[in-house]
C-alpha cells in the first residue's frame, strides 16, 4: 500500500471572508479534516456524537466547550467531548486539524 506523506498546513488556504474544509481521512470509526478559517469567522454551537479532537496548526482561535472559553494558538490540541456543545471562531485566523472518533 502506497502511504501519502502530507504537509498539513501547507494542504489547506485561507479564503477571505470563508471557512473552508478538507476532508483527508474517511473511515468507518471516524475521520480527519483540515480547515482554514479567516478572521471572525467560526461555526456556531453545535454538539456531534463523537469526541472531535481538534489541534490548531498555525494562527488563533477560540474554542468554546459549554461556556468555558477556550484560546489556542498553533500547535495546541483540545478534546471536544461528546454531545457537549461547542462553538469556534478565528481570533486571527487559523487553520485546524479536526479528528472525529466513533
Amino acid at each position: 500500500m502506497q502511504q501519502n506523506i502530507i504537509a498539513l498546513k501547507d494542504s489547506i488556504e485561507y479564503q477571505s471572508g470563508s471557512v473552508v474544509s478538507k476532508e483527508i481521512i474517511k473511515r468507518e470509526g471516524g475521520t480527519i479534516t483540515i480547515f482554514a478559517f479567516d478572521e471572525g469567522q467560526g461555526l456556531s454551537e453545535h454538539t456531534a456524537p463523537f469526541n472531535a479532537f481538534a489541534l490548531i496548526l498555525d494562527g488563533e482561535a477560540q474554542i468554546n466547550i459549554g461556556k468555558t472559553p477556550h484560546t489556542l494558538i498553533e500547535d495546541q490540541f483540545i478534546e471536544m467531548p461528546a454531545n457537549e456543545p461547542h462553538s469556534l471562531k478565528a481570533s486571527k485566523k487559523f487553520k485546524m486539524l479536526l479528528a472525529m472518533i466513533k
